[in-house]
């Protein structure tokens, strides 16, 4: 089976890829889509929802989209929908892990959450998948490992963040495993 998983961040589609490896992966670049695709909705769900519904009208290709906030109890749920820009529009992880630290230095509550929804659009319908992993933010970043929050994030039940974690060790927990998992499931009894 061929999906398009709509994204450009190599780091997501390497991990999405080793838990599909029966599925022909293809990234944007392989169909020719160069575009920036719009991310302009206020909720993760709509966001991915938007970028799926992007391939099909523009491609007519089987596909699926992704997007994942961090948020902070602390901070009424932010970054939320705007993690990835949290800091500006230059998308910096370091500007973003700063800023978060920096919003969260005299907080005793430390509660976050990784939510990830998948929006799968194939034989004309579409699917959506949610995985939320529960956790807390630290005072300092640690791992070199992962990607965006993971090195100030710690996945409850656990002291390592999830940039001191195997990309293996990451996925059995993570809020996109999860998902990933559900989406998994739903391709293998369809």
């Amino acid at each position: 089976m061929k999906l398009v998983f709509a994204t450009n961040n190599a780091n997501k589609l390497q991990e999405i890829q080793a838990m599909l490896p029966s599925v022909d992966l293809l990234k944007l670049s392989d169909i020719n889509c160069f575009e920036d695709i719009p991310e302009t909705s206020d909720t993760i769900e709509g966001n991915a929802v938007q970028k799926a519904d992007y391939i099909r009208e523009h491609y007519e290709l089987s596909c699926f989209a992704d997007d994942t906030g961090l948020e902070v109890e602390a901070l009424n749920g932010a970054p939320g929908v705007y993690s990835a820009r949290y800091a500006g529009p230059q998308k910096s992880a370091e500007d973003n892990m700063n800023k978060l630290l920096e919003e969260l230095k005299t907080s005793s509550n430390r509660k976050a959450q990784f939510k990830t929804v998948i929006a799968l659009n194939i034989d004309g319908e579409q699917h959506l998948f949610e995985g939320i992993c529960p956790g807390e933010i630290i005072d300092e970043k640690r791992g070199e490992k992962g990607f965006g929050y993971d090195p100030v994030f710690v996945p409850k039940g656990y002291t390592k963040t999830f940039a001191e974690m195997s990309l293996e060790e990451k996925a059995k927990i993570s809020h996109r495993g999860i998902a990933v998992r559900k989406l998994i499931e739903f391709l293998n009894n369809s």
